[in-house]
């Protein structure tokens, strides 16, 4: 497999992670609507603020009002986006080659992967669109925060596959290591949807106190189903108080069984494998648990400060990556084909 094709993934991988941070920076910084249409920014392809280009802007969105700091946000989400959408089509179409050049050194490109990321790609996009034409409907935003989880996950994947393929390490059977693990990572993209619940529906601010919300009191089950659907614009969020508190708090509480449930699948790993490389990784995963534990309780504490709750975001995704990590060590190590 070619040097220049792994070090494209890499580059992919990298860029992946920045074009997620910089998601979470627009939804955080109240920049989702920025700019009101969709792939430009008032019909031009940046951010307008010449003379001539307001007067246009007043012309076809009479009653918007341009600020210039917000679109640059969203914009530059949209660049950094549109480019790694063109990087996953290069590594589409160089794997598509090399399936039907079977002489070519590069044969075996993960073809299967390779489209799976194409096809999820295309459909960001359109949840990119319908975020802003939906005007920042929650279970679109949730779901376009899910689909860049989801691209980065694929791609950080796509490159353990090309740097360690199946059958490159000694195979031995440790009993259900990987279903363990594999059952740790499904507990973990349950809470980074719920998180992502929490900032589609901006309802962070709605929990305060630690460790539980000061006016837990409003706290219902029956609140949980009141769905934010119905309305014309859903920035700044459109559910009552106590539906709101309802959601951070229950991800508070997944929180716990989510870091439970690591720990503990941690544990099992670790007193089960002798290989070094496995416990390597066992201890970044719990070092980056407790790190983004750690925030999350400064976060609440310091009354959500923009740039720490970004960095939570960031670490979610690092936590997501050292589990997939971990599952693909294993499965490999099992025999298990992912």
């Amino acid at each position: 497999m070619s040097k220049g094709y792994k070090l494209l993934i890499l580059a992919s991988c990298v860029l992946a992670l920045v074009v997620v941070s910089l998601g979470a920076y627009t939804r955080l910084s109240n920049a989702g609507l920025g700019c009101p249409d969709w792939p430009g920014c008032y019909g031009f392809l940046t951010v307008p603020n010449e003379t001539h280009e307001l007067s246009i802007v007043e012309q076809k969105f009479p009653n918007a009002q341009v600020e210039p700091e917000k679109a640059w946000i969203e914009m530059i989400h949209r660049y950094f986006a549109s480019f790694l959408g063109f990087m996953i089509v290069i590594l589409c179409i160089v794997a598509v080659k090399h399936r039907f050049n079977k002489k070519d050194s590069v044969y075996g490109l993960p073809f299967k992967h390779s489209i799976a990321l194409l096809i999820l790609v295309l459909f960001q996009g359109m949840l990119g669109m319908w975020t802003v034409t939906m005007n920042l409907q929650p279970f679109v935003v949730m779901g376009h925060l899910l689909g860049g989880f989801t691209i980065l996950s694929l791609l950080v994947l796509l490159y353990f596959r090309t740097q360690m393929p199946p059958g490159t390490i000694q195979r031995s059977q440790q009993g259900y290591s990987f279903l363990w693990a594999a059952f740790a990572l499904g507990v973990l993209v349950i809470q980074i949807a719920l998180g992502g619940w929490v900032a589609a529906n901006y309802a962070a601010p709605h929990c305060t106190g630690l460790p539980i919300c000061n006016n837990i009191e409003l706290f219902s089950i029956e609140s949980l189903f009141h769905l934010p659907v119905g309305q014309s614009n859903y920035e700044f969020g459109v559910l009552p108080f106590e539906t709101r508190l309802s959601i951070h708090f229950l991800h508070r509480v997944w929180a716990i069984v989510t870091a439970v449930t690591i720990f503990w699948v941690s544990w099992k790993v670790y007193s089960t494998h002798q290989s070094e490389q496995i416990r390597r990784s066992v201890k970044l995963v719990c070092i980056v648990l407790v790190t983004q534990l750690a925030l999350g309780g400064l976060i609440v504490h310091l009354q959500f400060p923009l740039l720490l709750t970004l960095f939570h975001n960031i670490m979610a995704a690092l936590l997501l990556l050292t589990m997939v990590r971990l599952c693909f060590l294993l499965a490999n190590r099992q025999g298990v084909s992912i």
